[in-house]
């Protein structure tokens, strides 16, 4: 008989910070809807399918990180590092992307910005096709 596995999704931030540290970097569909991870290095984690929403990412490092499919409605990025990062379908609206590092940071035709979000000028590479 096959093992199932019925892990529970993350949904604090001490236990994101906690298994980080471990060196584990897959939290793809967190639940992190409000958390604070101001200031936090999460460089390289995958993050895809997560609820970030409304999250405090102040100054956050998340570069190179996988948020394709990410919720981060309301989430306030400001300062926060996002070079390299791929946004392949994330919802970034109403996030307050003042001051974030956005060059070379992979998005498409489905990744929805804050309104007169100028892609250019932040650097963002807007992908013709989805690249998982």
């Amino acid at each position: 008989m096959p093992e199932t596995n019925f892990q529970q999704p993350i949904n604090t931030a001490a236990k994101i910070l906690e298994e980080y540290g471990a060196g584990k970097r897959d939290f793809g569909k967190a639940e992190l809807g409000n958390a604070n991870l101001q200031g936090v290095d999460l460089k390289g984690a995958d993050f895809s399918y997560a609820d970030l929403s409304e999250a405090n990412l102040i100054g956050t490092n998340l570069r190179g990180c996988d948020l394709s499919f990410a919720d981060l409605s309301q989430a306030n990025l400001k300062n926060a590092d996002l070079r390299g990062a791929m946004l392949f379908s994330a919802n970034l609206r109403e996030a307050n992307l003042q001051g974030t590092h956005l060059e070379k940071a992979d998005c498409d035709h489905n990744t929805h910005f804050p309104p007169d979000f100028d892609l250019i000028k932040a650097g963002v590479k807007m992908s013709q096709e989805f690249r998982p």
